[in-house]
């Protein structure tokens, strides 16, 4: 079983299927664009001279290796050794910048001149201005009007950079229906615009694309780790999962280990465990619905959580038992983001407020006994939830 799900984590079978999940199931205008980002992502990956390139930018630009950080006073008081993966101190403060660097890189080799995206919390949406700016391209973003309220300083940031934001008014305001409609979009631009997606989802080839992009988590991870364990690598790696892009960076560098994977959802947006296979922006996965197939509104203090579907790869790795999928509450989100802060003087994300938040539940129990090593992916960093904080 677990052959089946690591095989998979290299790439996906034929049509972009993780198992049952996956695939490409868009309006047949996108089909040849859907088509032309894989046949370009295929080539720039199997091109030394891209991934040069990708790694410079990697780390003079964006500031990688990220850190590991032990987490001394709250592994003391929990009786396990837990580590940070500090994607927090990444360029612009998140994970989402690994991801961006690589698009746009390949937007230009595919000679577009803008990227379109969509953004919940922000960190996507910031990071896409910022590339954009890096490499001479326009940006335009499109954000929930909920998630504009909400994220205020990221809309700043945004602008600054030079990005075009575009309130969506539609539906719930948040993350799914800025997916509408970057992709709505994406239709009618799409000879000179590539749509920057920011997650492990939509259609093939992007949750795999993504993925790679987002390895270098894991990978960096998994050497980090085996410098600082007499093991090698750690009993768990846990992170926080929306659409699931920086557990799937994480997942990847430890498919193939003894390690449990444990991804963390919202409570209210839990399409892992709540959700049944359905289609959502162009891939099939699990996804929250009624009985009708309307896909149903999540509710998440994390706006980037706050989401009803997840990427295909996560629905795969959790039906072929390879990782399990659990929830907290906002309630416990926010007690954990203050414990952290606290007791390591670190303020995290929301969203990664989520892996802490299942840490703090679990330790010292059967799910996770003391004596324990965590490696813990931190995300993004949590200045942006300041204003809710308050």
């Amino acid at each position: 079983m677990t052959v089946i799900a690591t095989r998979y984590l290299r790439e996906p079978a034929v049509g972009g299927r993780f198992g049952e999940f996956g695939g490409r199931f868009v309006p047949e205008a996108l089909i040849p664009a859907c088509a032309a980002v894989e046949e370009a992502f295929r080539d720039a990956w199997a091109d030394a001279g891209f991934r040069h390139q990708l790694d410079m930018f990697r780390t003079r630009y964006a500031g990688r290796p990220t850190a590991l950080t032990p987490a001394w006073n709250l592994s003391a008081e929990l009786g396990i050794t837990l580590l940070l993966k500090r994607e927090d101190l990444a360029h612009t403060g998140s994970h989402k910048i690994n991801n961006v660097l690589g698009q746009a890189l390949l937007a230009q080799r595919m000679g577009k001149t803008r990227l379109i995206a969509e953004t919940g919390a922000g960190q996507h949406g910031v990071a896409t201005a910022t590339a954009a700016a890096l490499f001479g391209l326009r940006a335009t973003v499109y954000m929930g009007e909920r998630d504009i309220d909400r994220q205020a300083l990221n809309v700043a940031r945004m602008q600054l950079l030079g990005a075009e934001v575009v309130p969506v008014t539609a539906g719930s305001r948040t993350l799914k229906d800025a997916t509408n409609e970057a992709m709505r979009q994406w239709v009618a631009a799409v000879d000179d615009s590539h749509f920057c997606l920011g997650s492990v989802a939509g259609p093939h080839p992007y949750p795999w694309m993504i993925r790679e992009f987002q390895s270098v988590i894991g990978d960096e991870a998994r050497r980090q780790v085996a410098a600082e364990l007499p093991t090698g690598v750690p009993d768990v790696v846990v992170a926080c999962v929306g659409g699931g892009s920086n557990a799937a960076g994480t997942f990847a560098g430890f498919a193939d280990t003894t390690a449990r994977l444990i991804g963390v959802e919202a409570a209210g947006g839990a399409a892992m465990t709540d959700g049944t296979p359905g289609v959502v922006h162009g891939s099939r996965s699990l996804v929250l619905q009624n009985a009708d197939g309307q896909v149903a509104e999540a509710h998440s203090i994390a706006a980037g959580l706050d989401y009803p579907g997840v990427g295909p790869e996560h629905a795969h790795l959790g039906r072929s038992g390879r990782a399990t999928y659990v929830t907290v509450s906002d309630d416990e989100v926010l007690a954990a983001l203050h414990r952290l802060a606290r007791a390591e003087g670190i303020i995290c994300a929301l969203e990664s407020a989520h892996a802490v938040a299942w840490v703090l539940r679990a330790a010292g129990t059967d799910e996770l006994p003391r004596g324990s090593t965590v490696l813990l992916t931190l995300s993004g960093r949590g200045d942006k939830d300041l204003g809710q904080l308050r």
